[in-house]
């Protein structure tokens, strides 16, 4: 079987094959942050990369935005579940992914949107404390949980979903570059595996088409 990040890479690969895929870095000027993540070329399609072999979700604990401890297999076991990998100083990607997601939750059947989750872990652990998250997740859905933690911890489950990230680093202008994967993991409550991942730039309207489809525990 093949580890988690070559079928990954192999699947990206596929979709590579038809549209194209690269690094893109976006900044900003004044806050002091730099992100380097994965995403689709301006002519890709973004969309979803079914996964040939379903991956469980990591064995991950670590401190939620209201400062308790969360246990990502056990609180999330069940519910249907997108996982993303960011940080909230991102200038670009993960407020809009972030956003995105939340819009077409609000087109949920109201027992359905309590049932989905939605998790978002700082790859930028040491600028995102609870009280960062709460704030930023708070602007966009309350709802959604938001970690943070142990660097090493965070990667380690990132890297077990195929998912590549790197330490933050400080350079002497003071601004700080984060580079991470920028795709969506969804997790069917039918066995609390992903079969799937949204590449970035997956629109509003693709996230609200499927959604209905993913809490059921079918896969789009």
């Amino acid at each position: 079987m093949l580890p988690a990040r070559a079928r990954h890479l192999r699947a990206v690969a596929a979709l590579a094959a038809v549209a194209g895929l690269g690094l893109a870095a976006c900044d900003t000027s004044g806050d002091a942050s730099v992100a380097t993540v994965s995403t689709p070329s301006s002519s890709a399609p973004a969309g979803t990369v079914p996964l040939d072999t379903p991956d469980a979700k990591p064995a991950l604990t670590l401190t939620d935005q209201n400062g308790h401890s969360y246990d990502l297999v056990k609180q999330t076991a069940g519910h249907p579940t997108l996982l993303y990998f960011g940080y909230t100083h991102c200038p670009d990607v993960c407020p809009t992914t972030m956003a995105d997601i939340a819009l077409a939750a609000r087109k949920l059947p109201t027992a359905d949107r309590r049932d989905l989750r939605v998790v978002f872990v700082s790859t930028d652990p040491t600028r995102d404390s609870p009280r960062r998250l709460k704030q930023w997740l708070g602007a966009i859905d309350p709802s959604f949980t938001g970690l943070t933690g142990n660097f090493a911890t965070v990667q380690k489950a990132a890297r077990s979903l195929g998912v590549g990230i790197s330490a933050p680093v400080k350079h002497k202008d003071g601004t700080v570059t984060v580079s991470h994967g920028a795709e969506v993991l969804a997790f069917s409550p039918k066995d609390d595996k992903a079969h799937l991942l949204y590449t970035s730039g997956t629109s509003e309207q693709r996230y609200a088409a499927d959604l209905p489809k993913l809490v059921k525990g079918e896969t789009p």
